[in-house]
This record gives structure tokens, sequence and C-alpha cells, in this order.
């Protein structure tokens, strides 16, 4: 079977850790599951994607609460808030492997590489959470990220450009702030989980360069100007415009162009 079905199927996976081990083994085997590409064939019970559990339960995002990490309680809102995130993240990664066709070999690895980080971001979190008397599911989460997954579902530019390196970029900038918050706590539980985003930055940095390199790919392959595009993907998607304060360091490392990041600025 080869990896864009494989890819389907886990997407399809409700068990968080089921999804995330199934995950982890699919990129173990990616380079020899990546046969020559042809239409896939959609089974005719195929379920509303992606696959997730019961709980946690799904809310608008501004029904979701917001509490201050200066409490055991808050700080467990906020790391159950970025597992949602990287939960989410997985699917995204899958998602984009199995949906579209005729692409490179190499891009079908880059994402499968990027959902298997994913996962380990995921099993990073739980744990933690875990060790706070809590775990996954246990408090309500949105999904303004599949959202735009699902407005792009018919456009692989448009999906490089507002999922990886405008929905997902977005977690470069708040990634310090939320450090930052953490340390100024300073309980070990609090400290314990800004080296596990430590990790997650470093990762998410590639994986924002992986959607800058397919969107600029894409864009040279279709006779477009990435920069000019990009504006115009962004009203005719109805993204989200991204606010200020930017990680530019992080942004340039993940391949934002200097007019890119002028850009941004300008509001």
């Amino acid at each position: 079977m080869e990896l864009r079905h494989r890819a389907l199927q886990v997407l399809c996976l409700a068990d968080p850790e089921q999804k995330a081990a199934a995950t982890l083994d699919l990129q173990a085997q990616a380079a020899a599951l990546l046969i020559a590409e042809g239409v896939l064939d959609l089974p005719a019970d195929l379920p509303a994607l992606p696959g997730h559990p019961e709980r946690p339960s799904l809310l608008h995002h501004t029904d979701v609460a917001r509490r201050s990490p200066a409490t055991p309680q808050g700080r467990a809102v906020l790391i159950h808030a970025i597992a949602h995130i990287e939960f989410n993240a997985i699917n995204l990664a899958l998602d984009a492997v199995w949906r579209f066709e005729g692409m490179p070999r190499s891009y079908y690895l880059d994402w499968m590489l990027v959902a298997a980080e994913e996962a380990r971001h995921f099993r990073l979190l739980r744990d933690h959470l875990r060790t706070q008397g809590h775990d996954y599911g246990d408090f309500p989460a949105h999904q303004g990220l599949w959202t735009m997954c699902e407005k792009t579902r018919h456009d692989i530019v448009a999906r490089m450009a507002l999922v990886p390196r405008t929905m997902e970029a977005r977690g470069l900038d708040a990634t310090p702030q939320i450090q930052a918050k953490l340390r100024q706590v300073g309980t070990p539980d609090a400290l314990a989980a800004v080296g596990i985003l430590d990790t997650i930055l470093r990762d998410e940095v590639g994986h924002v360069a992986i959607g800058n390199h397919w969107y600029r790919w894409l864009c040279e392959r279709e006779g477009l100007d990435p920069e000019n595009h990009y504006s115009v993907l962004v009203r005719q998607y109805e993204a989200p415009r991204l606010r200020p304060p930017f990680n530019e360091a992080a942004r340039r490392r993940a391949g934002f162009t200097d007019n890119e990041l002028r850009w941004l600025q300008q509001g």
C-alpha cells in the first residue's frame, strides 16, 4: 500500500496515541512506500476528516478560556492548548501528504518528517500534562488550524502559503513569549515546559522552512511572484492578518525575506 493511502488512513485515526504511533511508524517506512503516484481512490465510507477523539470538546476559538500560567491549573490549560495545536499539526502534515498528487518525491518525504516531529511534540506535551495530573482531552480546544486546512483543500499553493508559513509560523512568534512567562513563574513544572518548548521551536523553524520552500517552488512552477501572490491569497482565503511582535530571527531562519518581514510589520 503506497504512502499517500497510508497517510490518509492515519489521518482518519481518532485515538491520539494511536495516531502519533502510526505517524512515527509511517515516517520510518515512507521512502520504501513512496512508489509511482497515481490517482488516489477514496473509499466510499471515508469518514469526516480529520479523525479526532471525543475529547477534548471543540469550541469556537473565542469561547476557549485563557488562564494565567501563574497557577498550576492555568499552566495545565496552556500546555493542553499547545498539545492540541501539535495534535492538529500531525493532521495538517498528513493531509499535505495524501491530498496533493503529482509532487516531487522529496515533497512527500518532507511532510512525513514534519508529521513525525509533530507526533513527538504531542507526546512530549501529553507526558508533561500527565505529570501534572491531567491528560489531553481534559480541557476544551478549538480547530482554527484545521479550518484553514479545509479552506485550502483544492489549492496546494494556498495550502503551502496559508497553513505552514502563516498559521503555523505564528508559533515562532508566540513561543518565546510563552517561555518568558513560564520562566517568570519559575516552578519546576514551568521550567520543564520551557525545555519542551525549546525543542518544539527548533523543529518548527524547520517546518515553516519546508512550507516556504514548497510555496516558492510551486510559485516558480506556475509563474507566480511569491511575495505578490501571497497578499492575493491572504485576501482570497480571508487568512488572519498577523500582528506584531514577530520573531524575526526565527522567521529569517525559516526562509522569510526582508520584504516579507516588512510586509508583516505594516499590519
